[in-house]
């Protein structure tokens, strides 16, 4: 596996991770999916050829050993995606503290852990990238979203730290702001507002994917995506 990269996308799904683990594998890597179930995973697995693995996100000891098997299992990981959130949803005087604490902690505490195992590598090995997935309310706190807000806006924060930091030893860091609602399977809204009005995951992939690749002579910390007929 030495000449072959490993991607590592923390928070799979299928949606833009489904997207991602395609694009990846089609680019040669070895690909491992993470996520809390990975009984969800197996029809992408099977398509893939991925490796899934169990991980809480929000959980040093399972963060530090999913990084110890997949670099076992196929390698240390060149690029590295972060992709989980949560949110409690509701007015700020209703919200259960408990409910506030475990969407900051999957939406931002995760990311760190799961960068700092990945820079930890990447700083010995000389070079990596580390993508972050945010969203809208990272740059925008929305009524009745504030868990959201602050667990997005925490993750952007962490990113452009993250990003000046690593830069000198390089590895790219960088954030995606997701401005809009990705498109799914039987979506709804493409009935609603066409093709035009939600993100295509395979588009977002391509964009990961360009950033990865970018040279280092003009680097990027961030990315807006949204779809053409969103305003902002």
């Amino acid at each position: 596996m030495a000449d072959t990269e490993t991607a590592l996308i923390v928070g799979a799904g299928s949606g833009l991770s489904a997207s991602l683990a395609r694009l990846f594998k089609s680019e040669g890597m070895a690909v491992a999916l993470a996520a809390r179930n990975t009984d969800k995973l197996a029809e992408l697995v099977s398509e893939t050829g991925a490796r899934a693995y169990d991980c809480d996100a929000g959980d040093p000891a399972s963060v530090a050993s999913l990084f110890t098997s997949v670099s076992a299992d196929i390698g240390e990981p060149n690029v590295v995606v972060y992709n989980p959130s949560n949110r409690a949803r509701g007015p700020v005087i209703d919200l259960d503290p408990e409910a506030v604490r475990t969407a900051i902690t999957i939406t931002c505490f995760g990311g760190f852990l799961v960068a700092q195992k990945a820079a930890q590598q990447m700083v010995k090995r000389g070079g990596g990238s580390i993508l972050l997935t945010g969203a809208s309310a990272s740059v925008k706190g929305y009524p009745n979203s504030s868990s959201f807000a602050m667990g997005k806006f925490g993750l952007r924060g962490l990113a452009q730290s993250l990003a000046r930091e690593l830069q000198p030893q390089n590895i790219h860091v960088a954030h995606f702001v997701i401005d809009g609602g990705i498109r799914k399977a039987g979506d709804a809204r493409v009935t609603e507002r066409g093709n035009d009005g939600t993100l295509d995951p395979d588009a977002i992939a391509e964009t990961y994917l360009h950033i990865h690749r970018q040279n280092r002579s003009a680097w990027t910390w961030e990315v807006e995506l949204r779809p053409w007929v969103e305003t902002f």
